[in-house]
């Protein structure tokens, strides 16, 4: 199984905190928050990585080299900012014809999601776009998935309270699935496609309750402190 991760994004809301990295190679305990998500989805079969990269790409590119922990890495260089939209069609249009689907997530998110049965579940019924869902009790802060017959079908932009199905933010895309639709070379892949597209597309979605942080402020990243290892299992670096 192959993964894009989504690393190219300035991260101006955590610069404060760690100005002279991107934001995915924040440190946590000794170890970049990358690194954990890499580490993750080694064990969760994922076997190659693409990264599309743009701010301070040399970073992410020092660390992981051509390889990692015995997975393939690859780069995708973006000479200006695409969104998360256009970095995925980019990074799309690098890997050969015929690809089989391909996992896309960004790299300032940990979500202990099994992959396997994601993958499984979206080639049992071909599905072109397959979308984690997060089951939250409380969805105000997020906009609400439209889900029937576990195939998404709208969404609520933000507002609407209670309990709810929200995007987790990890998709499984066959790369000719944008071939249908007329997308501008820079774009967002919620706002710009998910959205307007979610009843002609009709992603199929997987539901998960686990573990999830993102680390995109400082709250947050302080919170992936204290809770990054311990979820993963790890033992911090000295």
């Amino acid at each position: 199984m192959r993964a894009i991760i989504l690393v190219g994004g300035l991260g101006t809301r955590l610069q404060s905190v760690v100005p002279d990295l991107p934001k995915p190679m924040a440190p946590i305990r000794g170890k970049p928050f990358l690194a954990y998500l890499v580490d993750y989805l080694k064990l969760q079969g994922i076997t190659s990585i693409l990264f599309p990269v743009h701010h301070l790409r040399e970073k992410i590119q020092d660390y992981f080299q051509d390889s990692y922990a015995g997975l393939s890495i690859d780069y995708v260089v973006e000479t200006e900012p695409l969104g998360t939209g256009g970095a995925i069609v980019n990074a799309l249009a690098y890997l050969p014809a015929h690809t089989a689907p391909v996992f896309v997530l960004n790299g300032d998110t940990f979500v202990k999601l099994n992959y396997r049965a994601m993958y499984a579940q979206a080639e049992k019924q071909q599905a072109p776009f397959t979308m984690a869902l997060r089951l939250v009790q409380e969805c105000s802060r997020y906009g609400k998935a439209i889900v029937e017959n576990d195939r998404i079908i709208g969404f609520r932009e933000k507002g609407g309270g209670g309990p709810g199905l929200i995007n987790s933010g990890i998709y499984l895309i066959r790369p000719q699935v944008f071939s249908s639709f007329t997308l501008p070379k820079q774009f967002s892949i919620e706002h710009d496609f998910l959205f307007p597209y979610a009843a002609a597309l009709r992603p199929l979605a997987f539901i998960t309750q686990d573990y999830f942080i993102d680390i995109g402020i400082p709250e947050d990243y302080a919170r992936a402190q204290a809770e990054l290892c311990i979820e993963v299992g790890e033992v911090s670096e000295k």
